[in-house]
Order: structure tokens, then sequence, then C-alpha cells
């Protein structure tokens, strides 16, 4: 039984960073899903799939798993990179670059 702990990205449709500075356990599947044969649906019999934990520590989140005797790997976030740039930017006198209208 192995895990997996990470940081989960930010949601592109959101500006806000929510559930984004909790840490989640996700189970790996431990068998490939299936086709139904009578509707066509995937599915899977691997119940620990469902399971999603959060924790508010990368610390918490490794405690747990090594009390559960769970083989966790630990994904490590991207730092975001982010450029604060203002409108008023635009007008300011040494901008770089050519201002066209």
């Amino acid at each position: 039984m192995s895990a997996r702990i990470y940081r989960p990205a930010k949601s592109a449709t959101q500006s806000g960073a929510a559930k984004s500075r909790r840490w989640l356990l996700e189970f790996e599947p431990e068998k490939a899903r299936e086709i139904e044969p009578l509707m066509g649906w995937t599915s899977s019999s691997d119940m620990k799939a469902q399971v999603k934990l959060w924790f508010a520590t990368k610390e918490e989140a490794l405690d747990y798993a090594a009390r559960q005797g769970v083989e966790a790997r630990v994904e490590e976030p991207n730092a975001a990179t982010r450029k604060t740039v203002s409108y008023s930017d635009n007008f300011r006198p040494g901008r770089i670059g050519q201002w066209t209208h």
C-alpha cells in the first residue's frame, strides 16, 4: 500500500489560494480501472481510491503514514513565480518597450 503526499495547485478558475495551503494524502491505485461491460462505465473495486486525507503540514501527513504503515512519497510544490505589475506602470516615463495605441 503506497500513498502520495502533495499540496494541490491553485484552481485555474479562482483567484484565491483556497485548498492550496494544506497537504493532501491520496492512496495510489492498487489495480487498474476496468470498463463495465453492461453500461461501458469505467469502474474500480479499489475503495482506497476514494479516500483523500487533508493535513495542515507535511510532517503531520508523514507521521500519519508512518503510524498506519503506509509507504508515502512526498511531492514538493513548485514555487509560484508572480510578477507584481500595476496598471500605472504602463504610463511610467522610463517604461521599457514602445507604447502603441
